[in-house]
């Protein structure tokens, strides 16, 4: 059994990886329940199509905070550090795909005094 963390945003996915049939469970839900949107499914998918190694481990996750962007971008990311613990072989196209790296952009927060971190209320001169 293999793990590792992946984190984006305000999300943070610990995955699992076994020799398996190819099943991927998040928080103890298939991924298509969890994640009903293709493009998320296709998301945390993408690192194993890239490494060739579709329908041969069983993945499990757990992740929490964030909303569904943030949540499949995690798992992207832990699942591409867990394929590269598995074969290094799969270090050099992961990493052109950019998924080895942590996207590191988090939200700015809220200054008192403005309705947002940095939009201001209208000016009025007179």
């Amino acid at each position: 059994m293999i793990n590792s963390i992946g984190r984006r945003k305000a999300s943070t996915a610990r995955i699992y990886i076994v020799k398996g049939s190819g099943k991927i469970t998040i928080n103890g839900k298939d991924y298509k329940d969890y994640f009903p949107m293709t493009i998320t499914q296709s998301t945390i998918l993408d690192p194993l199509r890239i490494a060739e190694s579709e329908g041969q481990y069983d993945i499990k996750v757990n992740v929490s905070g964030g909303g569904f962007k943030g949540q499949s971008e995690a798992i992207r990311l832990g699942i591409s550090r867990s394929l590269v613990k598995i074969n290094l072989d799969h270090k050099k196209p992961l990493k052109e795909k950019k998924y080895l790296t942590r996207d590191s952009r988090e939200v700015e927060r809220k200054k008192f005094g403005k309705p947002k971190a940095r939009k201001s209320f209208q000016f009025s001169k007179r």
